[in-house]
């Protein structure tokens, strides 16, 4: 597992993005998210490389609304630093980042470019029984194959996120719906219960995350 260790740090980096992607989203929805709207829609045209739309920088989602307008966790503040740091001025998040801190997957996740990542809230970590959570965190290969299941390589907008994708941890994620509505059938996630993206289309520096209100769980090898 210790090849895997690089790779799936990114997942790990990615979904430490997520919590950003939370207070993020709360920014764009509040007054004078046109300015942060604006910051965000530069940084996710460039990581879509021509592919995004005119509303491809916007965060959409219930989950944004608790982001402040400003500060370290604001979607301006946010879009200027690696998603892992990103993820640490949140505290929607602090679970993700415990996490990724744990498997040792920071600075992989900080300094791999163009990543998507589908970041689980600390209520879908809250859903996962205390034994089995506790298991998990105990473990780091286990650990390291559930976060690089959340990082999938390459910028997704929303047009992009339906589909089967590749993930860092070498298996693959589907996720239905369109327009600002996503899902993951429940058979993907750990509790077996379906995931919805609360707060979505979130960028960093070097990742766009999609915060989830499910842990997924990576298919056994």
């Amino acid at each position: 597992m210790k090849r895997p260790l690089r790779h799936r740090g990114v997942l790990v980096a990615a979904l430490a993005g997520l919590a950003l992607a939370l207070s993020a989203c709360s920014s764009g929805d509040s007054n004078g998210s046109g300015a942060a709207s604006s910051t965000t829609a530069g940084s996710a045209s460039e990581s879509a490389a021509g592919t995004a739309t005119a509303s491809a920088g916007v965060p959409f989602g219930p989950g944004c609304a608790a982001v402040p307008a400003e500060g370290p966790g604001s979607l301006a503040a946010m879009a200027g630093v690696p998603v892992v740091t990103a993820a640490s001025g949140n505290p929607a998040l602090s679970t993700l980042v415990q996490a990724v801190t744990t498997a040792n997957l920071v600075d992989s996740l900080n300094t791999t470019p163009e990543l998507t990542v589908l970041a689980p809230a600390n209520p879908a970590f809250e859903a996962v029984p205390p034994d089995k959570l506790k298991a998990l965190m105990a473990d780091n290969a286990q650990l390291t194959a559930l976060l690089l299941h959340h990082v999938i390589q390459g910028r997704l907008t929303p047009d992009q996120l339906a589909g089967t994708h590749t993930t860092l941890n070498n298996d693959e994620v589907t996720i239905s719906g369109s327009g600002d509505s996503f899902t993951i059938a429940g058979e993907g996630t750990v509790v077996g219960t379906a995931a919805s993206v609360i707060c979505g289309n979130v960028p960093t520096a070097n990742a766009t995350v999609y915060v989830l209100d499910q842990v997924l769980k990576p298919h056994a090898p």
